[in-house]
């Protein structure tokens, strides 16, 4: 029997409870490299609840309260629809893959580790650089964002000063430990979920004439302008490019759900929580971003001329939701303002969210050797170099005050809807490796923590759609009179980039694809064993602790 099938056989049996009540960390062993795994000392302080709220935090912000105007505007509420639909499928099969190889080895933001393990270190490099960068350029997107909905309301203050006040507190919470993070987190997350469901029972309302102008619309704005708008072309291949361009937008709004996975090495109980969140997040975001999608398309016109001149305007503000559009259209006075307030705290939730699993993932990457050894610093639990990295960066946000950088930021800001893709495909690739080296080292899938359905065929369809997507988001471009910077830049610039670090990252240490007989689906495994019989599977007491466990 291998020492492998040695230490399966220990898993099984449960193993040996340790007698002190916080484990400390051992340094774990990577046989097939002949190196140290080195796991980090961040804390497990998140709860379920506390990882719940985190995944609908990063996914819920601007992107829906604000984002499917334009998607809607562009593409009708069929098209809309739809795109939401198997965009939120393609999520379901990235955040799966994730999950199952999450709980097997609960790492801090263990997306690159698993990269560098299972198929190249010159992937885990590229892969851990670029997803520092999706979340960290998330961070003055949103600060942006917000600080542009505080413009709804009349004031003479500079937006320097919003922008700063904004930048230090997601700065400051970030410096705290995590379990604060954590706390802020799931205040700021209720009250969106609070909001979205009480906007989507409104949008019912207001469809169904129950708002002050008693206008019963239903379908009304499916039959006139229609549920497919067209682009560029006319007739269906008009409608099918329309259909094609909002992918990448809807790409942009579920971005960040991944965050509940990227937490597994400061979670509580990972083998129990992440499954759990896996399952209920990626239901949740879907029903309320496909619903919101949906019930918004009934109540707003994707010819609406607010929506199509604040779009045309680039606006970040209120004024674009197509929520908003609907209660004033429905006569309700009052609402729109505080919608205002609940975009703003949206906002820098998510901002909040974007910094914390930007410093995660840095912090992983430096673990595994592909970022500067100084990143590792940390104390109270905190990566502060990493957040002094990830705070510099978001100074970018900076470019707004100055209306003639508002340009070169919209450049950078676009970047991070492909880099999204990207990583996704990676992920997919990552977890078919993982998915063979089980089968190669005899580990029965029955052994996982938690089992994925439909796999590898998930991760398949991940690979396919997300590439597809990413290679050809930017097809306008090439339409007769549409090719300029602006047009061709954002969509295409982060695929060399990709491809440029990881071929100059493999040529530099002659890495090579890590074989299937090589691949280490043990190392570093042993902290996650020993933790898990330390946490006890708490039962609910009465019905109101059955639906809050439901909840949370």
């Amino acid at each position: 029997m291998t020492e492998d099938s040695n230490h399966l056989a220990d898993i099984e049996a449960g193993g040996s409870k340790p007698s002190h009540s916080q484990y400390e960390e051992q340094p774990q062993f990577n046989k097939a490299t002949n190196t140290q795994v080195e796991t980090g000392t961040l804390q497990r302080r998140l709860k379920s609840r506390h990882i719940q709220f985190l995944a609908l935090s990063g996914a819920i912000g601007t992107g829906l309260f604000v984002g499917t105007g334009q998607v809607l505007s562009l593409a009708g509420p069929l098209s809309a629809v739809l795109a939401y639909l198997i965009t939120g499928f393609n999520l379901y099969a990235v955040i799966n893959s994730m999950g199952e190889m999450a709980t097997w080895l609960p790492l801090p933001g263990a997306v690159p580790v698993y990269a560098s393990r299972f198929v190249d270190e010159a992937l885990g490099f590229t892969l851990g650089w670029n997803y520092w960068y999706q979340f960290a350029i998330g961070v003055p997107i949103e600060i942006s964002a917000a600080a542009l909905v505080i413009e709804y309301w009349p004031n003479n203050i500079s937006s320097a000063v919003w922008i700063t006040v904004l930048y230090v507190a997601i700065f400051v919470t970030n410096s705290l430990p995590v379990r604060v993070y954590g706390e802020l987190e799931f205040v700021l997350g209720s009250i969106k979920l609070i909001t979205i469901i009480g906007l989507m029972i409104l949008m019912v309302i207001i469809t169904l004439g129950g708002a002050p102008n008693h206008d019963r619309i239903g379908f009304r704005y499916w039959q006139h302008p229609g549920p497919m708008n067209q682009y560029l072309e006319d007739g269906s291949l008009g409608r099918f490019l329309a259909f094609w361009k909002v992918f990448i937008q809807a790409t942009f709004s579920y971005g960040g759900s991944e965050m509940v996975v990227v937490a597994a090495g400061e979670t509580e109980n990972p083998r129990r929580n992440i499954p759990k969140a896996v399952r209920r997040v990626f239901w949740r975001i879907a029903i309320f971003y496909v619903g919101s999608v949906f019930l918004v398309g009934l109540c707003v016109s994707s010819q609406d001329h607010r929506l199509l001149n604040a779009i045309d305007a680039g606006a970040a503000g209120v004024g674009a939701s197509p929520f908003v559009i609907a209660i004033e259209n429905g006569g309700i006075l009052v609402l729109p303002s505080i919608i205002n307030a609940v975009v703003l705290t949206s906002a820098l939730s998510a901002g909040n969210s974007f910094f914390y699993a930007s410093t995660r993932i840095l912090y992983s990457t430096a673990l595994d050797g592909k970022a500067p050894r100084i990143l590792r610093f940390e104390k109270f639990g905190v990566p502060y170099a990493c957040v002094a990295v990830t705070a510099a960066l978001s100074l970018l946000v900076y470019l707004n005050v100055s209306s003639s950088s508002v340009e070169v930021f919209f450049w950078i800001s676009n970047l991070s809807s492909v880099s999204t893709l990207i990583v996704w495909t990676s992920i997919a690739i990552t977890y078919v490796r993982f998915y063979k080296g089980l089968k190669h080292h005899g580990i029965p899938r029955s052994a996982l923590p938690f089992q994925s359905p439909f796999q590898p065929f998930l991760a398949y369809f991940a690979i396919v759609f997300s590439s597809t997507v990413a290679f050809f988001n930017g097809f306008d471009a090439f339409f007769p009179g549409h090719f300029t910077a602006k047009s061709f830049t954002p969509p295409y610039i982060d695929i060399p980039i990709f491809v440029c670090l990881f071929l100059g990252y493999k040529l530099i240490k002659k890495t090579k694809m890590v074989r299937i007989e090589d691949l280490d689906m043990i190392s570093g495994k042993e902290e996650a064993d020993q933790l898990e019989s330390l946490w006890e599977e708490p039962q609910p007491r009465n019905f109101l602790e059955r639906i809050w466990f439901w909840i949370a």
